[in-house]
C-alpha cells in the first residue's frame, strides 16, 4: 500500500522503527526547545512509519496534541488539528515532500530529506502559533461577552429565554461559578423571579451544575457553540 510518494515499511519492521521513534523523541532526553521541535518532527515520522492499517492520520494528530500537553506547551483550549484542517492541502503537500529521499550529502544524514522535514516542522509550529492566537482572540472576555449578549437578546425576543438571563451568564463567565442564592442579587429581581430565570437557563443548558442545588457555571450546548465561538469547527483532514 502506498500513501502519496511514500510506501510504508513492512509490518515486521514496525516494532523496530517504533522503538527508535520512542528513543529519538523521548522528551526526557531533550531541552524544551528540542521538545517543541520534536513534536513537529515526530508528527511526520510517525505518519511515515504508518504503524496502522487505517486511522494513522487521526492517531498522529491526537499523539501530537498529547505530546504538546505533556511538555507543557499545549492546552485543552486549542488544538493544532484545527489548523491542519484549515490548511489541509498544504499539510499533505509538505508531508509528502518530507517523505522524499534526501537530495545529496548536504541534505541531512539519514535516508529522508532533512530540508523537507525542516519545511514541514516550520509549517507545523507556525500552525500551532496561529491556533493559539485564534483561540486567544476567541476567548477574549469582552468579545466573548458581547457574543453571549447578542445571542441572549435574540433568544429573549424569540421568547426562548427570559429577561434577566444575561446578568447571570455574565457572572458565570467572570466568576467561573456562583451559588444559586445569588441570582436575586445578580439580576436585581425578587427571589422568586430570579429563580425562574435561573431555572430556565439551567433547563436549556446555558448554565450547568453538578447537583440540583449546587453552584452553577457556564454550559455550552451544541446549538450555541457556533454563536459563542464562531468558526471554531472546520472540516477534518
Amino acid at each position: 500500500m502506498s500513501v502519496g510518494y511514500h510506501v510504508p515499511i513492512s509490518a515486521p519492521a514496525i516494532p523496530r522503527f517504533l522503538r527508535r521513534f520512542e528513543e529519538a523523541y523521548n522528551p526526557k532526553r531533550l531541552s524544551l526547545i528540542e521538545q517543541v521541535i520534536a513534536v513537529a518532527a515526530s508528527h511526520h515520522r510517525l505518519l511515515w512509519i504508518h504503524p496502522f492499517f487505517d486511522g494513522n492520520g487521526r492517531v498522529t494528530r491526537l499523539f501530537s496534541h498529547a505530546f504538546l500537553r505533556q511538555i507543557g506547551v499545549g492546552s485543552s483550549l486549542w488544538s493544532v488539528s484545527r489548523g491542519l484542517a484549515r490548511n489541509a492541502n498544504l499539510y499533505r503537500d509538505l508531508l509528502m515532500a518530507a517523505d522524499k529521499q534526501r537530495w545529496n550529502d548536504l541534505d541531512g544524514r539519514g535516508n529522508l530529506t532533512a530540508a523537507g522535514l525542516q519545511k514541514f516542522c516550520q509549517f507545523f509550529l507556525e500552525t500551532c502559533i496561529d491556533q493559539v492566537t485564534f483561540m486567544q482572540s476567541l476567548l477574549e472576555p469582552s468579545q466573548l461577552l458581547n457574543r453571549i449578549e447578542l445571542y441572549v437578546e435574540e433568544e429573549i425576543r424569540a421568547g426562548r429565554l427570559l429577561k434577566g438571563s444575561f446578568p447571570l451568564l455574565k457572572e458565570a463567565l467572570y466568576s467561573g461559578s456562583f451559588e444559586r442564592g445569588q441570582a436575586a442579587t445578580i439580576t436585581g429581581y425578587k427571589e422568586r423571579q430570579a429563580r425562574t430565570v435561573l431555572k430556565k437557563l439551567v433547563e436549556v443548558g446555558l448554565l450547568v451544575s453538578d447537583t440540583p442545588k449546587g453552584a452553577v457555571r457556564l454550559g455550552f450546548p451544541t446549538d450555541v457553540v457556533e454563536r459563542y465561538f464562531p468558526k471554531l469547527y472546520v472540516p477534518t483532514v
